[in-house]
């Protein structure tokens, strides 16, 4: 379902960056780096996010479902009891 998007994101400093030593010690290297795991982790997030709520979306309607289905099979239960009760 969820997808690496971390190559797409400027592949060619990202990958220069890795392979050099000193930019390694780099703070700016170090906060784009963190910015870009960040940036990774929040698109993960709000997809896990929009899977659960359609998720719950699903669970309600089912729910609404079986309230309909309970209610109409207590009304039906009802009617039905009265003539059971008065035949015995």
């Amino acid at each position: 379902m969820m997808c690496e998007v971390m190559p797409t994101i400027s592949e060619d400093t990202a990958m220069s960056q890795r392979g050099s030593q000193s930019s390694a010690s780099d703070p700016d290297s170090h906060f784009e780096q963190l910015m870009v795991n960040m940036l990774d982790e929040r698109d993960r997030l709000l997809d896990t996010l929009r899977e659960t709520q359609e998720s719950l979306a699903l669970a309600q309607q089912h729910l609404q479902d079986v309230i309909y289905d309970r209610d109409s099979l207590q009304r039906q239960l009802s009617s039905a009891l009265p003539q059971v009760s008065n035949i015995q």
